[in-house]
């Protein structure tokens, strides 16, 4: 097990300078033309797959960085160079993740390629989980997959929203129940080939920020799909689901905890993100306040800057610490005792829409236009509070973790 620590190694600190550099000198100059255009910016991604970036595995290797800071220290870098477009970049990490957990070696190795492309023809994948009706309560999903045994397939219908890549995507990673008395446990996931009839992309939703990531509906409509694109196959999912069931027979609150778990786990992520977005905001009004003067003398001299300046770089060192903590804890295995996943993501997102918040009204007028980033940032900002479990949801998390009480 590695030792907690605030310092990164040599490796770690190669990695984050090289980032930082693509960061600063491809997606920064880019952001706000895609930011405008509210289009992928494909050819920033190809950018990012030649030198590396966009790959499996590059984030294989910060995944498995045993300090557990490869990861945030990475999202945080390239979300300080734009969030839409870092969310471009990343998005299908989480497809390939869900095929990295669940699937078989042989799904493993004939999806996660299709994914990515290559640097010449770059492709996206797309994690479809939410719904109109499931957002913050997956157990209310109600996409269905139902296995048609005489031509051993799965018919799958409904829709999704909020997907990042939905319907642009060449492989569909789609989350469905197949047995609704288990609520979330009796949830499966499956690979939706490219070209496969049925899957249509429904609403692209116009954002208030993150404008660069395309955000839209998929629709299911009969899609068949043969056995094999179940992640882990059906013999897997079948013990899981009797499992399941013997479980919620004897004590049901423990099948339903040990899924949150999962969700733990991957909050510090998103945290880093909002990290990332806040320090971006926090440097530009720093430099501002340096530069810009009023009644004869710069105003970071005048205390109410000063003050709120200094508020802002307290804020964003204390969410970085509360993200990297949570990523070690998950990686080396410590259980959140006191739902410390959940308290990096709420206090980094609750921070990320105060700091650009705060970097506008350093800047005043100039910091309400678009002539400088920190509007840009700001509106970013607001989907942190928003994706990956609302803070109310963090809050409820935190609340019932600590008292002791279920959490549904």
């Amino acid at each position: 097990m590695a030792e907690f620590t605030m310092e990164l190694n040599d490796e770690q600190k190669e990695v984050r300078d090289w980032l930082h550099g693509f960061a600063a000198d491809v997606i920064r100059p880019a952001a706000a033309e895609w930011d405008e255009r509210e289009e992928t910016p494909w050819p920033v991604i190809q950018e990012a797959a030649k030198v590396g970036i966009y790959s499996l595995d590059f984030y294989a290797q910060q995944y498995f960085d045993a300090t557990g800071l490869g990861i945030p220290m990475a999202m945080e870098e390239l979300f300080w160079g734009d969030a839409g477009i870092a969310l471009s970049i990343v998005g299908t990490g989480l497809a390939a993740v869900g095929v990295l957990a669940n699937g078989t070696e042989e799904q493993i190795g004939t999806w996660i390629p299709q994914m990515y492309g290559d640097p010449s023809d770059v492709k996206v994948a797309a994690f479809c989980s939410s719904e109109p009706d499931a957002g913050s309560d997956v157990a209310s999903m109600r996409t269905r997959a139902v296995y048609d045994e005489a031509k051993e397939e799965w018919v799958i219908n409904g829709t999704k929203t909020w997907a990042t890549n939905g319907g642009i995507a060449n492989v569909h990673v789609v989350v469905a129940s197949v047995d609704p008395e288990l609520d979330s446990k009796g949830h499966a996931s499956f690979i939706v080939p490219p070209g496969t009839p049925g899957l249509t992309q429904g609403q692209k939703f116009k954002k208030h920020g993150i404008r660069a990531s395309h955000t839209a509906e998929v629709v299911l409509d009969g899609v068949r799909l043969p056995g094999s694109c179940l992640l882990g196959g059906k013999e897997k999912l079948d013990e899981r689901l009797a499992r399941a069931r013997e479980k919620a027979r004897k004590g049901g609150e423990r099948v339903k905890n040990a899924a949150m778990a999962t969700f733990e786990a991957s909050r510090p992520a998103v945290g880093a993100m909002a990290v990332g977005t806040a320090r971006a905001a926090y440097e530009v009004a720093l430099d501002y306040a340096r530069t810009r003067e009023q009644f004869g003398r710069p105003i970071i001299d005048n205390q109410g800057v000063a003050f709120q300046l200094a508020d802002m770089r307290t804020r964003i060192d204390a969410a970085r610490l509360l993200v990297w903590r949570a990523s070690w804890m998950a990686v080396n295995g410590r259980p959140f005792e006191a739902a410390e996943g959940s308290m990096s993501k709420l206090f980094a997102s609750e921070t990320a829409k105060k700091v650009t918040a705060q970097a506008i009204q350093i800047l005043g007028g100039n910091g309400y236009t678009r002539e400088y980033p920190v509007e840009r940032m700001h509106r970013d900002a607001a989907i942190y509070t928003i994706f990956e479990g609302t803070s109310e949801i963090q809050r409820l998390v935190i609340s019932r973790t600590i008292s002791g009480m279920p959490i549904r």
